[in-house]
């Protein structure tokens, strides 16, 4: 498909989602590209969903995207820190296999750890969104080392990374708004102290590469203001035991055909 892209854009390559449904723009060498995390962070949104989305990290703009083509009444602020990554979500709701997308995105260029008054004047108001999902940089310093500064932003976590995230989630949510976040398993601890007090009928779910492996992801989903205990739902194993085909559960996610969390 002929593109629009400017003719400044740094080296990258044009990817269907989908299954053609929308496209991405997005680096070819360095920063971060997306995958089946981004559609399994997005299926954690309720396909019903008819809000307003903030796209925390958004990179690209994958998650959001996705949450668009599967919820056809919703919208979504891609917000990035990166300007160039942001460049490349601007790129991205520009291309015209997205037309279709583009007049319920746009992308905000800043840095979701902001807090109070300085948060709000970089355009993330308090109570302006309905829900929250957010892909963080969950690898450990050690786990990844690069010297790509941009995949490195992308990547590697720092210290109270998900209070900091999660503080700014709880601020510009509504009442009873919706939070998603895709992580390590390790990371669960960290994700349950930092929403305590702030979201609750929180919802785990593990994803496996195999039946018969760990987990290699979590998810988990929360209600601003609820006073529900965690729950923890059956999983998502992305392969059949031989680890070949994707399982048929796996595929219609990644294709936008249905939800996590089976709403």
């Amino acid at each position: 498909m002929a593109t629009t892209i400017a003719p400044d854009t740094p080296a990258h390559t044009v990817d269907a989602f989908h299954r053609g449904r929308f496209w991405l723009v997005q680096p070819s060498r360095g920063g971060h590209r997306a995958g089946m995390d981004a559609m399994m962070l997005a299926a954690a949104v309720p396909s019903g969903f008819s809000g307003r989305l903030a796209d925390f990290g958004a990179g690209a703009g994958a998650a959001a995207l996705a949450v668009l083509s599967r919820c056809p009444a919703a919208r979504a602020v891609l917000v990035e820190r990166s300007a160039e990554m942001a460049g490349f979500a601007a790129a991205t709701l520009s291309h015209p296999g997205n037309a279709h997308l583009g007049d319920r995105a746009s992308v905000l260029t800043a840095d979701v750890t902001l807090a109070g008054r300085a948060r709000t004047e970089a355009g993330l108001a308090d109570n302006s969104f309905d829900f929250v999902v957010m892909n963080p940089p969950f690898n450990a310093a050690e786990d990844r080392s690069t010297p790509d500064e941009l995949r490195r932003q992308a990547h590697v976590a720092e210290d109270g990374l998900f209070e900091r995230w999660i503080r700014s989630a709880a601020a510009v949510t509504k009442p009873r708004g919706g939070l998603a976040v895709i992580a390590r398993p390790e990371q669960l601890v960290a994700i349950l102290d930092a929403i305590e007090g702030r979201f609750g009928d929180a919802e785990m779910l593990c994803v496996h590469p195999r039946p018969d492996a760990a987990a290699i992801r979590i998810v988990v989903r929360a209600v601003l203001g609820a006073r529900g205990k965690l729950s923890i739902r059956p999983p998502l194993t992305l392969h059949g035991p031989s680890g070949n085909a994707p399982a048929e559960r796996t595929e219609m996610i990644n294709n936008g055909l249905a939800s996590l969390f089976g709403d």
